[in-house]
């Protein structure tokens, strides 16, 4: 078996423990509130590991082909994001929560416009990278605002 479909099918069942567990685990609490601290962990871990392993300059050398499937990969959860809101119903504090979603939108299309300027300005497209992050580093108070309300 390619180490490609064993990782995928490692990350399948790691996708469905972390919705199992958030489940059985996480009773009394809102599943906002949840989701907003499992995913703080996961950012904060993810680049620890990056800047822990020296692998921060790699950002300049992304390629064309990897941006395009990281892109997609953002797609895919905003798929994610869009069935567990036709679940929850529209009503709910995450759809609440996400309002209009104008971050969500605006970063795939950024990416996109980034991915074709990278064979020809690199600099330009490593300019909307670095402002998208930021965009998204800057609070949003779209959550904490639902939660207490």
């Amino acid at each position: 078996m390619s180490s490609w479909i064993l990782f995928a099918l490692l990350s399948a069942a790691a996708a469905g423990a972390t919705a199992i567990l958030a489940k059985i685990g996480v009773q009394g609490v809102s599943s906002n509130l949840a989701t907003a601290v499992r995913t703080a962990i996961v950012l904060v871990f993810a680049w620890g590991i990056v800047v822990a392993r020296g692998e921060v300059a790699g950002l300049r050398e992304l390629k064309g082909r990897t941006l395009v499937f990281l892109l997609l990969s953002g797609i895919a959860y905003f798929i994610l994001q869009n069935c567990i809101i036709a679940e929850q119903g529209r009503d709910s504090k995450l759809a609440a929560s996400l309002g209009k979603d104008w971050k969500g939108k605006l970063s795939p299309v950024l990416y996109a416009i980034a991915i074709g300027l990278s064979f020809s300005l690199p600099w330009i497209a490593a300019s909307i990278y670095v402002g998208v992050a930021l965009m998204w580093l800057i609070p949003d108070q779209r959550v904490a605002r639902v939660i207490q309300e």
